[in-house]
């Protein structure tokens, strides 16, 4: 006998379950595949998915016994997004540098002189951490109401030990208040601080003292390796000893020079290495070798007014498993938006629809290690799901600058409804 369940969502005019890639990330023309149901349905109990089919089928066997139903005629429902790359906990704005970028000035060139990371870091340094939770808990909101349910979060705006715990204890306090779960990553290798200025190495050796200390605190440890942050050297010392701590390795490469961060992250075994704007054929087939997902991060070069994307196209040729994130920060790309980086996935680095939505979603999971929970609709997952309020998923990247969530189901819960967020803080 088939248990009650809690919720029904029914007719769905095309339920995009993103199966059979929970184990594995989604790789080549798998990346095709979305595993639509038309007039799909799902049962959920407990705020998992017991069942996925067809309405039909799911309607005899649940509706009698369904607390609540909810029609999604005309509909597109699908995975809550997830965000596998994000600063979001940070203090200050950097508007003024977005002038000064559209007046010549460079990225690096406004870190040189003292903006850029540092210039968030002195706003960072600032605030207390319950401040700092309090102005993040409006960029989650935001996330959340664009369907994003699942959301990783770095530090690296602290750059000494005390900042840093600052910034994991403001992550903590949201993991309690907000209905989105966060994979928390310490990233104290983000720039080397203005007190270290002179002596950078001593600040690689900071850093390496630093994890013990957050050791627990976090899921995953990474390093920004590229010029103008770490180099390669001193990349590979910070990772292979919190590798041997036992922490998950992430990686920033890629994002204006290849240092060959591609290889460092293959030889770790990383979960992810993220940007990649710049790699070569080598260091794709060395991720390919061990299976690293690579999260791409389009909203950055766009809101830089750089041309130079990375070359989705062919790291999908050669099998590599490709993730979407915003990348959201202050500074170079001040988005939260899943849905307008499916968009320039697609315009920018000519990936389909369905790769695109793959990749912010099964793939964005295994990018943090959560794909056994989320990024697909799959009896025995989190209930996590978007509905959209457009005819074919292939108006997600189409409709661009507009929010199409309709609503938002957090573990079998509605979160947003009618463009408010209506499931109140955790207890």
């Amino acid at each position: 006998m088939i248990e009650p369940c809690d919720l029904l969502l029914v007719h769905s005019k095309e339920l995009l379950t993103i199966r059979g890639a929970s184990k594995k990330p989604k790789a080549s023309t798998e990346m095709e595949d979305l595993g639509i149901i038309h007039d799909g349905a799902l049962a959920i109990k407990d705020g998992r998915i017991l069942e996925v089919g067809p309405t039909e089928e799911i309607e005899k066997r649940y509706r009698i016994e369904a607390l609540e139903v909810i029609d999604a005629s005309g509909k597109v429902v699908l995975p809550g997004f997830i965000d596998p790359h994000t600063h979001a906990v940070f203090g200050g704005t950097r508007e003024e540098e977005f002038t000064l970028r559209l007046q010549g000035k460079s990225y690096l060139e406004i870190l040189k002189e003292g903006g850029g990371i540092l210039s968030t870091v002195r706003a960072t340094r600032a605030l207390s951490a319950e401040e700092l939770a309090e102005t993040c808990k409006g960029y989650l909101d935001n996330m959340l109401l664009h369907g994003t349910t699942t959301v990783e979060i770095k530090s690296g705006y602290g750059l000494n030990l005390k900042e840093e715990l600052k910034i994991l204890e403001a992550i903590e306090l949201l993991k309690k208040r907000h209905p989105i779960d966060i994979v928390p990553t310490f990233l104290g290798a983000h720039a080397v601080p203005a007190e270290f200025r002179d002596n950078p190495k001593g600040y690689v050796e900071e850093v390496i003292d630093m994890l013990p200390r957050v050791k627990g605190r976090v899921r995953f440890c990474d390093v920004f390796c590229d010029e103008g942050a770490f180099s390669l050297e001193d990349s590979r010392k910070i990772l292979e000893r919190a590798k041997a701590l036992g922490f998950g390795i992430k990686l920033h490469a890629g994002e204006f020079k290849d240092l060959g961060g591609t290889s460092l992250a293959a030889e770790l075994g990383a979960c992810s290495v993220d940007h990649l704007d710049y790699v070569n054929d080598q260091g794709i087939e060395s991720l390919v070798k061990k299976g690293v997902v690579v999260v791409l991060l389009p909203g950055v070069p766009f809101f830089l007014g750089q041309s130079h994307f990375a070359p989705a196209r062919r790291m999908i040729e050669k099998g590599l498993p490709v993730a979407l994130g915003t990348d959201f920060n202050p500074g170079s790309c001040p988005t939260e938006n899943m849905q307008l980086i499916i968009t320039l996935a697609c315009l920018e680095m000519g990936l389909s629809p369905e790769e695109a939505i793959n990749a912010a979603t099964i793939n964005a999971a295994h990018a943090i290690g959560m794909a056994d929970q989320v990024g697909s609709l799959e009896p025995g997952k989190k209930a996590d799901i978007v509905i959209l309020d457009i005819p074919s998923y292939k108006h997600l990247p189409y409709r661009f600058g507009t929010n199409h969530v309709d609503m938002v189901i957090k573990a079998g819960k509605v979160a947003v409804e009618e463009g408010k967020i209506v499931l109140g803080h955790r207890a």
